[in-house]
């Protein structure tokens, strides 16, 4: 594993790493926040999974979550979207190819190759992490943005009893039945596959309520709320009686700028539902 860079912020350190991926073929790169109580043992972990276009960095850079988890006493990490690189196949639109994984195992050529991002951030950088960083796995919350709220929404409803918690931003709610999602995740698993049935958070909570607290912000200004489809997983989680909050935000977009005025409520659920302490 390479280290990037390194940088103090709020009493704790704010890391950019790079190792080789087994798992998607080429080299990896992720952010990890590590709070001020890292220095004194194991801390537990949010994951924050961000969405299309983005980078480990974005979320990293713009989302000002390193304030609240240092208060908390939370590490954050921020994988990458995609395999990047020499040889890693990529198209001209924006939702396909390097930027948009989607956090699924490609079956169909050419992605199936390289673009496993379910494998990746569900086994393959746990491992990594857990590894090589003071961070309690035993204590660990799923958040997300857009592709990446799809991405978190999926991971803890199929990974029963890893997360505590489950909250997102402007997810992409029910993609299989989302012209606009379906793009991808046609090329990357196929037309009609049951594959896509399994990486669909609406269709995924009808099955059972998730066991912990859920928590999800839409802005009702954000261009994509049509593809988004909240009204569907508000549904769902009616139809189950899941614990939590579908927040319809008046007047915010899908920018960071709505990620940013509300991950302080975000990071502090995750915390109290992994009883975090600074």
């Amino acid at each position: 594993m390479e280290t990037k860079s390194e940088n103090r912020a709020f009493g704790g350190v704010q890391g950019v790493y790079a190792h080789p991926s087994q798992v998607t073929g080429c080299e990896m790169t992720f952010g990890l926040y590590l709070p001020p109580a890292a220095e004194r043992g194991p801390v537990p972990v949010l994951w924050y999974l961000s969405g299309l276009t983005c980078t480990h960095e974005n979320a990293m850079v713009k989302a000002g979550a390193q304030a609240f988890a240092a208060r908390h006493g939370l590490a954050l990490v921020f994988p990458d979207t995609s395999p990047r690189g020499e040889g890693v196949p990529d198209d001209e639109a924006y939702n396909l190819g390097q930027g948009a994984g989607f956090y699924v195992d490609a079956t169909k050529a050419p992605w199936s190759t390289h673009f496993r991002m379910w494998s990746y951030v569900s086994e393959e950088l746990p491992r990594v992490l857990f590894n090589n960083f003071p961070l309690a796995e035993d204590r660990q919350a799923v958040s997300g943005h857009s592709m990446g709220g799809h991405g978190a929404l999926t991971l803890a409803l199929r990974w029963p009893g890893r997360f505590a918690s489950v909250s997102a931003f402007a997810p992409i709610a029910h993609p299989s039945a989302s012209d606009w999602a379906l793009k991808a995740l046609d090329a990357y698993l196929g037309a009609g596959s049951e594959d896509i049935l399994r990486h669909d958070a609406t269709l995924l909570l009808r099955q059972g309520a998730f066991k912990g607290p859920m928590l999800i912000d839409q802005g009702t200004a954000d261009p994509f709320i049509d593809a988004l489809m909240p009204e569907a997983l508000a549904g769902a989680m009616g139809q189950v009686r899941q614990p939590g909050a579908l927040r319809l935000q008046a007047g915010y977009d899908h920018s960071y700028f709505f990620v940013s005025s509300f991950i302080a409520d975000h990071i502090a659920l995750h915390a109290e539902a992994l009883g975090a302490r600074a």
